[in-house]
């Protein structure tokens, strides 16, 4: 448990007390300078968790029990104060935000939430109302749609975990709670960015939570970690861990933003994508696959021992072409999922047109954003009446919205069309996608496809999608 020093009282300060332009752009250019390393993704997250080194950090921590990392340099305190704060609320105001969808104004009273949401859009004064008078937590929901700095940060953590990651800011008043113990079903990185927070972790912890029901603090017993987060410290506890924060006494207002991911990234959800493409090759080659079953059976007239146990070899013979690496892997679902709705790369806009001269046959080039780049193999989307054809599908984020990440809405039709289809190129270049992925750089002479003109357009279209560039 760390020291509580007692915080020196200052005057509670309102959301509108500091004077702000009536509305800033959603670029914002940092005075402060980050701690943080955006070199490569791999980069980040090692800075992000410093001085913990990343092998120690997933063999020790990840997945299995929360992390305190305590910072007392100031400039880091700065900086992630920089990230959100208090003062940014009214600005952001006036940009057409709504309750529930972008806001929730909570408050925990006796064990429960309490809701002060109101009708409509969000206003400032409103807001700071609540947060005044009825000691409310202001939650504002994935900041990185208006804040660069968190775009920033968590499309470099995208590419690092192969996964989605959300955020939330939560504002708390002095002697204020703002939401009851529960668990999320998510990894949880907590960045406190002012003042200070007290936190409460308690076991069992679920990690892969079903059902589980926290109702009152004495349902959960005691907590297994009491930790006083301060600027600039970093928290880290595991999906499933039960978990309450309330802003101490003395402390004006506490502010923290969470960053989340690995949500649905279990490996049963990983056989639900992969499981019918690998039963479907499978009973290609594999006769018994291809018998049929008992009569009655969708009748419920044939169910016994006999019927599991064929199941079941059948079953354990793709289970040994997989281990064996006679069954390739693909996902295409969670792929596409995961590219689709994911952040655009950072500061996007002056990438989305061709760079470069156009390639030639002789010209060595290279994949731009290959951590914003997945390749799928799937049946054809065209409508043919001859049989199925495989295809290469490569999907990007390059052309993502940064306003809609992570907010669950849905695409126009023409827009959701066009991303959902991709580049599409025959089975055939599927070799040569991949010796573009896994090269540093390559003649386009030496592409293993059988034509010359088979090379140029493939080089041709990746770099006509800002995907290739000409070194």
């Amino acid at each position: 448990m760390p020291n509580k020093s007692k915080a020196k009282t200052v005057k509670r300060r309102s959301i509108d007390d500091e004077q702000l332009p009536p509305k800033q752009s959603k670029v914002n250019h940092m005075d402060t300078q980050s701690p943080l390393c955006f070199n490569s993704p791999v980069r980040l997250f090692e800075s992000l968790i410093q001085p913990m080194g990343t092998e120690q950090f997933f063999s020790e921590y990840w997945e299995k029990k929360p992390l305190h990392l305590q910072r007392s340099d100031p400039d880091t305190a700065s900086y992630y104060q920089s990230l959100f704060q208090l003062s940014d609320l009214p600005s952001l105001c006036s940009e057409d935000l709504e309750y529930y969808r972008d806001v929730n104004v909570v408050r925990c009273v006796n064990g429960k939430k309490k809701v002060f949401n109101k009708p409509g859009r969000v206003k400032s004064s409103v807001v700071n109302k609540s947060f005044l008078q009825n000691k409310a937590t202001i939650q504002f929901h994935q900041p990185q749609r208006f804040k660069d700095e968190l775009w920033r940060i968590q499309e470099k953590l995208e590419c690092f975990f192969g996964g989605l990651v959300g955020s939330n800011v939560y504002i708390t008043p002095q002697e204020s709670q703002g939401l009851p113990p529960h668990y999320d079903d998510i990894e949880v990185f907590v960045l406190q960015l002012e003042g200070q927070k007290r936190w409460l972790l308690y076991t069992p912890t679920v990690p892969l939570a079903a059902e589980y029901s926290v109702e009152s603090e004495e349902r959960i017993g005691s907590p297994t970690h009491d930790i006083m987060l301060k600027a600039g410290d970093l928290l880290y506890f595991p999906r499933g861990t039960i978990h309450q924060a309330s802003t101490p006494a003395g402390v004006d207002h506490s502010t923290h933003v969470t960053l989340s991911t690995y949500q649905r990234m279990s490996w049963g959800d990983l056989l639900l994508d992969i499981f019918p493409s690998l039963l479907c090759n499978r009973s290609k080659t594999e006769v018994s696959l291809r018998e049929g079953m008992p009569r009655g059976l969708l009748l419920g007239n044939s169910e016994n021992l006999d019927n599991g146990r064929t199941l079941a070899a059948g079953l354990r013979s793709l289970a040994d072409e997989l281990e064996n690496g006679m069954q390739e892997v693909r996902s295409t679902h969670m792929k596409r999922d995961f590219i689709t709705n994911r952040l655009p790369p950072y500061s996007q806009q002056e990438l989305l047109e061709p760079s470069g001269k156009i390639p030639a046959l002789e010209d060595m080039v290279c994949l731009r954003f290959k951590d914003h780049m997945v390749m799928t193999v799937e049946p054809s989307q065209e409508k043919t009446d001859e049989a199925t054809e495989m295809v290469v599908f490569v999907l990007h984020s390059l052309k993502n919205q940064r306003e809609s990440h992570m907010m669950g809405g849905s695409c126009d039709e023409e827009e959701e069309q066009d991303i959902s289809r991709g580049l599409q190129f025959p089975l055939s270049h599927l070799q040569a996608l991949r010796q573009l992925q896994q090269a540093e750089q390559l003649a386009v002479a030496q592409l293993q496809l059988p034509t010359q003109e088979a090379k140029l357009s493939l080089v041709l279209a990746l770099w006509s999608e800002s995907l290739l560039v000409v070194l």
